[in-house]
């Protein structure tokens, strides 16, 4: 079930309810949604042309995307996860990841592979991207944790000239909400994966 329309002043609220409330899915149920979710990926056209997918390490209660990236690399595609750029700060590169990658906290306790810079790719690198999200609604309106760093890094994606990479969410269905303000800053996703739905927003 959907979660009422927000406006910009109910996010803050709106979106320590919708952590909180991805926080309380169990394990079982949280392993059921990102192997359903790994099985909806590799069906979407964007995903069978990208050879440069990149996906996230998750936290506090994400769906977890590695099943679905450990799917891609057996595929024999190449896997990404976020880095912090140490020069922009706000700003996220991507490094070379794979099953048993070695990896190290960063300043937000979150891992993140451990590979020499020159490897890591800008985002207008990437083919594909597995986007975290708080909250989605069904324009493809996004609420993120709310540091900007996904917004900002793939801020390009917003121009008509531009075609990848796609961004594709990927979330519990309760996580859902009926609208979303889109301000200036904020990049719609594509598509948005949950156990439930393959919900596609722009032609992949």
């Amino acid at each position: 079930m959907a979660v009422g329309a927000a406006a910009p002043a109910d996010l803050g609220a709106l979106r320590r309810s919708l952590r909180a409330g991805r926080r309380r899915i169990g394990p079982s149920a949280r392993r059921a949604a990102s192997a359903a979710v790994a099985k909806k990926l590799s069906a979407l056209p964007a995903f069978q042309r990208a050879s440069r997918v990149a996906g996230y390490w998750p936290a506090d209660g994400e769906i977890d995307p590695l099943p679905a990236l450990a799917r891609t690399f057996a595929a024999g595609k190449a896997c990404y996860l976020p880095v912090l750029c140490p020069r922009r700060d706000g700003y996220l590169h991507f490094a070379p990841w794979w099953p048993g990658a070695p990896l190290r906290r960063n300043r937000f306790g979150i891992p993140e592979p451990v590979t020499p810079h020159r490897e890591w790719l800008a985002p207008r690198m990437l083919d594909l991207v597995l986007v975290p999200l708080v909250g989605f609604d069904m324009a493809g309106n996004r609420l993120g944790m709310g540091g900007g760093y996904y917004d900002r890094s793939f801020d390009f994606v917003r121009t008509a000239c531009w075609h990848r990479p796609r961004l594709v969410g990927v979330a519990f269905d309760s996580q859902r909400i009926d609208g979303l303000p889109r301000r200036a800053w904020d990049v719609p996703l594509d598509a948005v994966l949950t156990a439930g739905h393959s919900h596609v927003f722009r032609a992949l």
